[in-house]
């Protein structure tokens, strides 16, 4: 999981993480819950100017739909740790170049789609990508958030291991297509957010949509019939 920071300034230039990590808790309301984007504003504001209890609500806020995403395309969660780590370390150390000419979570969200691309990339260049099992992808695939109390032991199981499954087949889509499926269909953006966190036109991102989904639908009719 990703840990709270106890003292999240870096003390010197070259410092690039703190030693304690940011701590990845269930957030009260799905999707950041229904706060304002100029209340993030207002906070990114704040952690320019260093003002510290800012850039804890802002992670308190972001950290478990950064954290998901990250799972999603990295398929390993201690990668998807590092990686969601470095996320919020670039807000800290970036709020200033933040301009609002978007939405905050979009701006957040580029940052985390760009920092997983390149450690996908860093990990194959180095022969270190890694497919999971099935049991080690129920534990944060789709679902894995649901009260286990409200659930019976035979669903919790059953619906794990779909979860799983599920997740594994994401993992198998290129990358350019994974984010915007995930991103989409995972994290409920619309299409214009997608547009302005990957950079492509919308019509761009609506193909690469339909093509993900098909090859994952072709992927999922193969493994549940």
């Amino acid at each position: 999981m990703v840990r709270a920071m106890a003292n999240p300034r870096p003390t010197a230039p070259d410092v690039q993480r703190p030693q304690q990590k940011l701590e990845l808790a269930k957030p009260a309301e799905p999707n950041g819950g229904t706060t304002s984007g100029v209340e993030d504003v207002a906070l990114v504001e704040r952690i320019a100017g260093g003002d510290d209890a800012a850039f804890e609500q802002l992670v308190e806020r972001y950290q478990h739909r950064i954290f998901s995403f990250c799972a999603r395309m990295l398929q390993d969660r201690q990668e998807a740790e590092d990686v969601a780590q470095d996320v919020f370390i670039t807000l800290y150390k970036n709020a200033g170049e933040f301009r609002g000419e978007s939405q905050f979570s979009t701006w957040l969200f580029r940052i985390a789609k760009n920092q997983t691309l390149n450690r996908i990339k860093y990990l194959e260049r180095r022969g270190r990508s890694k497919k999971r099992s099935v049991d080690e992808l129920a534990d944060d695939g789709p679902g894995a958030l649901a009260d286990p109390q409200d659930v019976p032991a035979d669903d919790r199981i059953a619906d794990a291991q779909r979860a799983a499954l599920v997740q594994e087949a994401i993992g198998t889509l290129a990358e350019d297509h994974r984010a915007v499926v995930v991103l989409r269909d995972m994290e409920d953006l619309s299409y214009e957010e997608i547009s302005e966190i990957t950079g492509l036109p919308i019509g761009t991102v609506k193909s690469r949509i339909h093509r993900g989904r098909s090859a994952l639908a072709r992927r999922l009719k193969r493994i549940f019939g």
